[in-house]
């Protein structure tokens, strides 16, 4: 028997089947190439459908972001927390040069969009947002990984900043292996990764706690 769904759960239940129709047309077509109809048309509904829960294309690119942020902030950071902050940064620089297909093609049109986002001033703010929480496990895994190597962050930079600058380079990196993959590497985004951090921490003063012992802040 099948089990009738109230009016607000089909609304939902349409809506991620949208959403999930945006992001393969997205990620195969990328941004500028896909369209309002063409999302409708994978969905199985009609472009009011599509407008009925998503104001624009941009709303919808959006709305795609912000399920996937979710997805790792639920999916991906709680193992991550698990492994400390030494081995999860090592992981993620790793991790995101390993994955391939689906994964490069959410890279290409992330990047095209936020290109679109930058031409686009009216944009920024809720991309920001997005991002920033995308960054804030980051921003407290270098806050940790200070703690655990016995120092604190200095007055002039900041773990948010740290991590701004980690993702920053992780991006480069990513965007330079869609054209470039036999020049970037796992072995390459682990090394770099390794020298901003113990760059960063090199900067730092010894924690109180430390009582003075110096400790090894290379990772392995």
């Amino acid at each position: 028997m099948a089990v009738r769904l109230s009016r607000a759960e089909r609304r939902q239940q349409t809506r991620q089947e949208l959403l999930s129709a945006a992001e393969a047309c997205f990620v195969s077509q990328g941004f500028h190439a896909t369209s309002v109809d063409q999302v409708a048309e994978q969905a199985g509904y009609t472009k009011g459908a599509v407008y009925s829960n998503f104001a624009s294309k941009e709303d919808l690119f959006f709305a795609v972001y912000e399920r996937r942020v979710e997805q790792v902030l639920t999916q991906v950071v709680p193992d991550l927390r698990q492994l400390g902050a030494e081995r999860a940064f090592d992981q993620l620089a790793a991790g995101a040069l390993q994955r391939r297909d689906p994964d490069d093609g959410w890279r290409a049109v992330f990047f095209e969009f936020w290109a679109h986002v930058v031409r686009h001033p009216e944009l920024r703010e809720r991309f920001a947002a997005i991002h920033a929480r995308f960054l804030e496990p980051m921003a407290e895994a270098v806050q940790q990984l200070a703690e655990d190597r016995g120092q604190t962050l200095s007055t002039d930079v900041t773990a948010s900043q740290v991590a701004v600058a980690w993702n920053a380079m992780e991006v480069g990196l990513n965007l330079e292996r869609l054209t470039q993959p036999q020049t970037v590497d796992r072995a390459l985004a682990r090394r770099m990764g390794r020298l901003l951090l113990d760059a960063v921490l090199d900067t730092t003063q010894p924690s109180a706690s430390n009582d003075g012992k110096q400790q090894d802040r290379s990772i392995r």
